[in-house]
């Protein structure tokens, strides 16, 4: 991969404005980053992999698992009763010491073929059950949000570490060379905000690239920072001359953010020619735009991210994260905001599913669905309280199992008791899946090797497909 070094003389050979944006400037940073991300397109897979990419569909705020995926029928029985156990330790004795269980205010009902047992919270996913693979063992570590946030993103609960997102790209690059590995779409500010989706000491060329913050959505906005009145000829010697004196800068003091500067500016100008046929969902038909939900005014927003999330897979980005604003944390108000909330996101992402088979993706994108964690069967007023100690996420397509549930709760739903999954072994099982194996993605760093699952972490042999 070399520049361009005179733009101007191959547009008179007749070399295309494309041409150039996707050449030009290919140098010293293209070459870095082409070694970082040296498993790019399976030439060193640790082993075959069943996923190509990955879908994450992020819940912010803990959505109630007792309320949609994990039916409980003692907990509906005994309702009103108080908890025949003690609660989690780290939750306020007095708060809990007279708490009472507080049954489901939904329906369940068994879908498919499998027969698995969804809510009426959401009627469109349960269509989908046998294409759920459903963890109902989940646990994490952090009984506040910052904390579960940061380790279902980072793996850790306390410390600045790269993001999923991050290790996949800095695994396996991307399949689009004018695209970004790793894209964050509508992420949120606050519980961690930009650590959700950087690379920490990562190469930076590997955090992600975001589209939309805090639940808003402006994919053109977002990207008119890569648009220029100046022909591509102009462009294309300024961005030669800037990463030339980059280069000298990281010659003389090796100083690595450079590297990923360099790497960042050449993908900013070919995204130029990119990026904008991909986020024009507008050129969708309008029956792709109806089975997401775009253009009623519930389902509108989440379905256009799930949609771009869609482009985006299909043009080559190995790690899509898709955000809800931080709405799922009922401590009060369960039934009215969990029921807008599910409203806002079940016909978009059955719409996503629907999408992805019909168009042959499913088979090799994993999608993930869950929140950081999930409610306590017992009330907090009207509404319930955080549980990483037992909770539900599900995932479909990229080599799980369709139809299954793995694992189980209490009677109650509080506590883990069957096939426990912690995060560690969930990211595990999705890297395992992407064809990399978590004990060997690592990078070095301040004298020792760092990898996602620190030192802990087994893949989940029982969701396999």
């Amino acid at each position: 991969m070399f520049p361009i070094r005179n733009p101007k003389s191959a547009i008179r050979n007749g070399i295309s404005r494309r041409e150039i944006l996707k050449s030009a400037a290919c140098g010293f940073g293209s070459v870095a980053l082409s070694g970082l991300a040296g498993t790019a397109n399976g030439s060193t897979f640790h082993h075959t992999p069943r996923a190509k990419r990955v879908i994450f569909l992020f819940m912010h705020g803990g959505p109630s698992h007792v309320d949609s995926f994990d039916y409980k029928p003692e907990l509906q029985k005994r309702g009103g009763q108080k908890l025949p156990f003690a609660p989690a330790k780290n939750l306020d004795p007095a708060a809990t010491a007279t708490a009472k269980l507080m049954a489901s205010p939904w329906n369940f009902s068994q879908y498919g073929q499998s027969g698995l047992w969804v809510s009426d919270l959401f009627p469109h996913v349960a269509r989908h059950a046998d294409d759920l693979c459903v963890i109902r063992s989940m646990q994490s570590t952090g009984q506040s949000h910052g904390q579960a946030v940061c380790m279902l993103h980072t793996g850790t609960d306390n410390f600045v570490r790269p993001s999923m997102g991050a290790w996949v790209s800095y695994g396996l690059g991307s399949d689009n060379r004018d695209l970004p590995g790793f894209v964050s779409i509508s992420p949120s500010a606050s519980h961690g905000g930009p650590r959700n989706y950087g690379s920490a000491f990562l190469p930076a060329a590997h955090q992600g690239t975001t589209i939309g913050a805090n639940g808003k959505l402006d994919p053109k906005a977002n990207f008119r920072y890569l648009t220029s009145d100046s022909p591509a000829a102009v462009q294309a010697r300024k961005l030669e001359f800037l990463q030339a004196m980059n280069r000298d800068h990281l010659a003389r003091t090796s100083h690595a953010p450079v590297e990923g500067m360099i790497a960042s500016m050449e993908l900013a100008y070919r995204m130029q020619s990119a990026a904008p046929p991909v986020i024009g969902i507008e050129n969708e038909p309008q029956h792709i735009r109806d089975l997401y939900g775009i253009g009623v005014e519930e389902t509108d927003h989440f379905g256009r991210q799930c949609l771009l999330a869609r482009r985006f897979a299909e043009a080559g980005v190995r790690y899509l994260q898709v955000s809800t604003p931080n709405v799922w944390d009922q401590h009060g108000g369960l039934v009215k905001e969990h029921t807008k909330n599910a409203l806002a996101v079940d016909k978009p992402i059955a719409g996503l599913l629907t999408d992805l088979k019909q168009r042959g993706l499913l088979e090799d994108t994993l999608v993930v669905w869950g929140g950081e964690f999930g409610r306590t069967p017992i009330a907090q007023g009207d509404g319930r309280d955080h549980n990483p100690q037992g909770f539900t996420m599900w995932l479909a397509g990229g080599g799980v199992k369709g139809g299954y549930a793995h694992g189980e709760t209490d009677e109650f739903g509080y506590f883990a008791v069957k096939d426990k999954v912690h995060m560690h072994d969930l990211h595990a099982t999705m890297l395992h899946l992407l064809g990399l194996d978590h004990l060997k993605l690592t990078y070095r760093y301040a004298g020792r090797d760092f990898r996602l699952t620190d030192v802990y972490g087994e893949v989940v042999r029982g969701i396999l497909g």
